[in-house]
């Protein structure tokens, strides 16, 4: 039987760093207050002309590099995205455009911070099935182009980033297991609502989230297919090496790893210097997590998401 399993990670974030006290000279707040609720201390913000898919592109090549592969080697390209370029075509055959390697099938996928998780999940679905052989998953989004830099609310919690992995076959399993939700009944509690219509946006284009409704369902949906993943795919909690859980609040993070008993020493956390990047947080906490000798060959890591929608889910791997 073939597997799939990651051959290789990578990311890339602005260069320009917005930090609290750069906010606090802009809207009503302080680095306390935004500490103290979030765990934020500074994210990054693209430039005014780098679109989802440039920030997609260079962490594609590191990805790339990493797993000693050339782009012409991949045949398929999954982008996790809820900022994608323009309404159509997919940023991922914008992607591919760049790539230089045409012909190659490409498609979005838009589950929100929940993202990564899901095209991960398809990645997985592709190889075991003989589909695709090296697939390119990337997780990509310019999140400051949705915020209303007036509300204090959400400006502070969100930042711009991409990270990606390059799946490939293995005879060993290498993603053991992954569990996927959504409940379009809490869509307005986190939510952009604009469309395009008649030449005019149609409702409002900036993000809103009812922070204290999230977090309520959050901690609870994330904790509960948490504990369903590793218990489908019949390992214990204490066999879990790492936690990447999607970056979006401290303290969602810290419940999370409390109710499946992991110690914060076991949990990537870069939510402080990154913020909420959505689709992006979990492939670039992967990478971070990898590159500097944290997550290393042979441990079990679960990463969780979730995200507008609500869309949820969780992934269990051997790296």
């Amino acid at each position: 039987m073939t597997y799939s399993r990651i051959l290789g990670t990578g990311s890339y974030l602005p260069d320009t760093v917005m930090t609290n006290a750069m906010l606090a000279e802009r809207i009503e707040t302080s680095d306390e207050w935004i500490v103290s609720r979030t765990g934020i201390r500074a994210r990054h913000i693209a430039a005014e002309d780098q679109k989802t898919s440039d920030l997609a592109y260079i962490a594609a090549q590191r990805a790339l590099e990493s797993a000693g592969l050339q782009a012409s080697d991949i045949d398929l390209i999954i982008l996790a995205t809820t900022t994608p370029d323009m309404v159509f075509p997919s940023t991922a055959s914008i992607l591919q455009e760049k790539l230089g390697i045409p012909g190659v099938p490409a498609f979005d996928v838009q589950a929100v911070c929940a993202g990564f998780v899901y095209a991960l999940a398809t990645a997985n679905g592709y190889i075991k099935s003989g589909m695709a052989k090296n697939v390119l998953v990337v997780g990509a989004e310019v999140m400051s182009r949705l915020l209303d830099w007036d509300d204090r609310r959400t400006c502070v919690l969100f930042g711009d980033g991409a990270g990606a992995v390059v799946v490939g076959p293995s005879e060993e399993p290498g993603i053991l297991h992954a569990k996927l939700a959504a409940d379009g009944r809490y869509r307005d509690i986190l939510k952009t609502e604009a469309q395009i219509a008649g030449g005019e946006v149609d409702g409002t284009p900036f993000l809103y989230m009812d922070g204290p409704a999230v977090f309520k369902f959050a901690v609870k949906a994330l904790s509960d297919i948490a504990e369903k993943t590793l218990a489908e795919a019949g390992v214990q909690q204490d066999s879990v090496d790492w936690l990447v859980p999607h970056q979006a609040n401290v303290r969602i993070i810290e419940a999370t790893a409390k109710h499946l008993q992991l110690s914060m020493d076991k949990v990537i956390v870069t939510l402080p210097e990154q913020g909420n990047t959505s689709a992006a947080s979990i492939p670039l906490a992967f990478d971070h997590a990898v590159r500097n000798g944290q997550i290393q060959r042979g441990q079990t890591v679960l990463m969780e998401g979730i995200g507008g929608g609500f869309a949820w889910g969780a992934l269990l791997l051997r790296y």
